[in-house]
């Protein structure tokens, strides 16, 4: 599907013209402005430190942290606004608060300040994360959607391969309050472009209205399917587990392990790593299925996390033994991520942002959650970020386990489908 995508709700001629390639990359954009408020910071954590006169190393990981958790949090309520009033206001929106919240956070002169405009901030924003799979989830359905999410992952995963850089250029030629300027920057470009070229892709006869009883319904609805509930739960999991690698990875990689001006590259590397993984699982899982691809990576997560733990344990562990294994870990997630969010997201075509809406909002309280108590956890060694995988690896194939009722490597999608499926 490569020529244009018309909207249900008959747009203007100049939403009308929107193609496949451009629409990936705007929902690409999207999720990365997410992604840059993250990662983009990670080389001034320890200048925001000193200059907010924080004494404590691991509690400047909090203005990642903080950040991830509230996105978690926020992200429970614009999927519904957005089954309401549809997805290009509710976009507008996000967008608009995350301007305003990255200017405030440019001028702030207390630590515990910007911690508090970075929770509002990924508050006001939470639907950046949220809206595009619903998004997608308005066109697509089966595998066909599976691969949609995982093309749209490739642009999105690049974000941290650049975000250090870009967050070390900026320290290069002025402070790191100009981060949040360039950040501030970049969301109005990305608002004028939804301004200007999204199409509404809410079907009007899926409306849902706002009222707290349907809400909670379309909600509960979400979360009580068994074959989708240990997607969402499992993907927390590995999800919290690199959370807790982008949370300690400054001072891991960056000082333990001495990366020092590297650390930005190597960083950049594993995300790399990830946008191609992305890219092969957008060309196979059409073929053989979101689920036989995923269980399979999961599988081999579980052994490259043993291995991890084998060699945190082993004396005198140096940065070119950590590094591969690390990024082997963080590519498998590629085929992880998009296709437990395609298969725990395919039964709801009817209410996607709601579905859409409590699936994030579980996959980041508990990632984030656990992102920063594996942070915490930092000891000057990767024996708690390599427990932390494999533990959060093991559980995650029991929560799988449980949605499959014991059977790995099912095919319930023919191939290529994209066919909505109806809300059971």
């Amino acid at each position: 599907m490569h020529g244009p995508l018309p909207s249900p709700e008959q747009p203007t001629s100049a939403h009308r013209e929107i193609h496949h390639f451009e629409f990936i990359a705007l929902m690409a954009a999207l999720m990365a402005l997410q992604a840059l408020a993250i990662d983009a910071m990670l080389p001034a954590l320890g200048d925001i430190a000193s200059a907010l006169g924080v004494s404590d190393p691991n509690r400047r990981q909090l203005v990642v942290g903080i950040f991830l958790v509230c996105s978690g949090l926020g992200s429970l309520f614009p999927g519904s606004l957005a089954d309401r009033y549809g997805r290009r206001p509710v976009l507008l929106v996000c967008l608009g608060g995350y301007v305003a919240l990255s200017l405030a956070c440019a001028v702030v002169m207390q630590f515990d300040a910007l911690l508090g405009l970075r929770a509002v901030q990924a508050l006001a924003s939470a639907g950046l994360s949220v809206l595009p799979s619903a998004i997608i989830r308005d066109r697509f359905g089966g595998d066909r959607m599976a691969r949609m999410l995982s093309t749209v992952s490739i642009v999105f995963m690049l974000v941290p391969m650049i975000a250090p850089t870009m967050g070390q250029a900026v320290l290069l030629v002025a402070g790191w309050r100009w981060i949040f300027v360039v950040l501030g920057a970049l969301a109005s470009l990305v608002g004028l472009w939804v301004w200007l070229r999204l199409p509404e892709t809410l079907h009007p006869d899926y409306r849902q209205p706002i009222e707290v009883g349907p809400i909670l319904r379309n909600m509960g609805a979400s979360l009580r399917d068994r074959g989708s509930i240990g997607y969402v739960f499992g993907s927390a999991l590995v999800m919290g587990a690199m959370f807790g690698y982008i949370n300690s990875a400054q001072q891991l990689v960056g000082e333990h392990f001495g990366a020092g001006p590297r650390f930005p590259l190597l960083f950049g590397a594993t995300a790399l790593m990830l946008a191609i993984a992305n890219l092969v699982n957008s060309r196979i899982v059409e073929r053989f299925g979101a689920r036989r691809v995923s269980h399979t990576a999961v599988l081999i997560y579980i052994v490259v996390a043993g291995f991890q733990v084998l060699l945190s344990h082993l004396p005198g562990q140096t940065l070119y033994s950590f590094m591969p294994m690390m990024a082997m870990n963080i590519a498998l997630l590629g085929f992880i991520g998009a296709n437990f969010g395609s298969i725990a997201l395919q039964p709801f075509a009817r209410i996607a942002g709601a579905a859409a809406s409590v699936q994030a909002f579980v996959r980041m309280v508990i990632g984030a959650g656990l992102g920063i108590v594996i942070g915490q956890a930092y000891d000057d060694s990767a024996r708690p970020l390599s427990w932390a995988l494999l533990l959060c690896g093991l559980t995650c194939l029991a929560l799988v386990l449980f949605s499959e009722r014991g059977r790995l490597f099912r095919r319930l999608t023919p191939p290529g489908g994209s066919r909505p499926v109806a809300q059971p």
